[in-house]
């Protein structure tokens, strides 16, 4: 994985932080929004990654719709974050909340199901609406959190695509016991519409923090300085439940410790040592009395009583490859833009670069 970020994705992430690169792209994205209400969407978790992109579309001078699902598990200090956000920015905010029943049925088959990736019904249910709504809104871009600094690193044993919306329905068709109608749910086409950006006018995603010199701690300073940000304590805390699959129920059933991939991340970008990545690994993952108040809020709302979920908990592990999945037809899709993209460039006429790219492809399957 560090070879791979230091041979792959550092040369893609010194490509994007070239000088003129930012300020093309906010200009494509004011360009592109003229005459418009907005011209950029942000999911707003109240999460430092989120949080710190829609500061700086401020800063930019960008005029973003920010829009955030609540999936019945934000914690306080993510309600407050959002809060502040919106409110010293002054940019509108839309906010969706899922059906509870149905969201509560879908995670207790997931649950049942035993698969790694618990996170799947909330992930897939915030990348539905981000897509709908931008969509209704008319809205091209899509400004995201994501980033090489602190997440370019992540076995894919340890999780599975949330976007399949053949495989969240095959594992509730398994144990569900409620119908999902109305739940937004991504089709096949829309995923590879809108988020591998195959076909003509599709949403077009843009990774800001990419794009500048984006140091973690530094952006949590600047939003407890000018938003009155709150910390959560570790990546993806910002959820209760995202917070106990992460640091309870992955390494507990599973051995996937997360903390590797996310301080390895760090590491390679340079934001953290290795000697103190081991220090922090030999914290604890949970605080007792933390666990036991967030596994008592879990049982609670997903109606469970604290032996049933403990029972569910000890499930024999099941894996994602024992129900359908549209994996074969995405990576088909993948293909297909890489074509699209090609023509693309031939279209352009810049065989040069197109040349480059099969000359790149060739060498990387041929290394001898």
């Amino acid at each position: 994985h560090c070879n791979t970020f230091y041979n792959n994705v550092l040369p893609r992430w010194r490509k994007l932080q070239e000088s003129g690169n930012l300020e093309k792209t906010l200009d494509v994205i004011r360009k592109a929004g003229k005459g418009k209400s907005y011209d950029c969407i942000i999911g707003l978790s109240g999460g430092v990654d989120s949080s710190y992109v829609t500061a700086l579309s401020r800063e930019y001078g960008l005029r973003p719709l920010l829009f955030h699902v609540d999936g019945g598990w934000n914690t306080p200090e993510s309600e407050a974050n959002i809060q502040h956000l919106v409110e010293i920015t002054g940019f509108d905010f839309d906010k969706y909340t899922v059906e509870w029943e149905k969201m509560r049925d879908l995670q207790r088959a997931f649950l049942q199901a035993a698969v790694p990736n618990q996170d799947i019904p909330q992930d897939h249910l915030f990348f539905a609406v981000l897509f709908h709504l931008a969509k209704k809104m008319r809205i091209r871009y899509w400004l995201s959190g994501s980033n090489y600094a602190s997440e370019s690193i992540l076995p894919s044993a340890w999780g599975n695509c949330a976007m399949d919306s053949r495989h969240l329905l095959s594992i509730h068709k398994h144990f569900g016991q409620i119908a999902l109608n109305s739940f937004p749910l991504l089709s096949s086409w829309e995923y590879c519409h809108y988020y591998l950006g195959l076909g003509p006018a599709s949403i077009t995603r843009i990774d800001p923090l990419n794009m500048v010199n984006y140091q973690v701690p530094t952006a949590k300073t600047t939003l407890i300085s000018n938003y009155g940000w709150q910390d959560y304590g570790r990546k993806h805390g910002e959820s209760v439940f995202t917070r106990f699959f992460q640091n309870y129920y992955l390494p507990t059933k599973f051995g996937y410790d997360k903390r590797k991939a996310h301080y390895s991340s760090l590491i390679c970008s340079g934001q953290m040592t290795r000697e103190e990545a081991l220090e922090r690994l030999a914290e604890p993952l949970y605080e007792p009395t933390q666990l036991d108040a967030d596994m008592a809020l879990i049982s609670e709302k997903l109606g469970y009583s604290r032996e049933e979920f403990s029972d569910i908990l000890e499930r024999p592990i099941s894996n994602h490859s024992n129900y359908a999945d549209n994996s074969r037809l995405f990576f088909l899709a993948s293909q297909a833009k890489r074509v699209q993209r090609g023509l693309s460039l031939l279209a352009k006429g810049d065989i040069k670069t197109f040349v480059h790219k099969i000359r790149k492809k060739f060498i990387a399957r041929n290394p001898c």
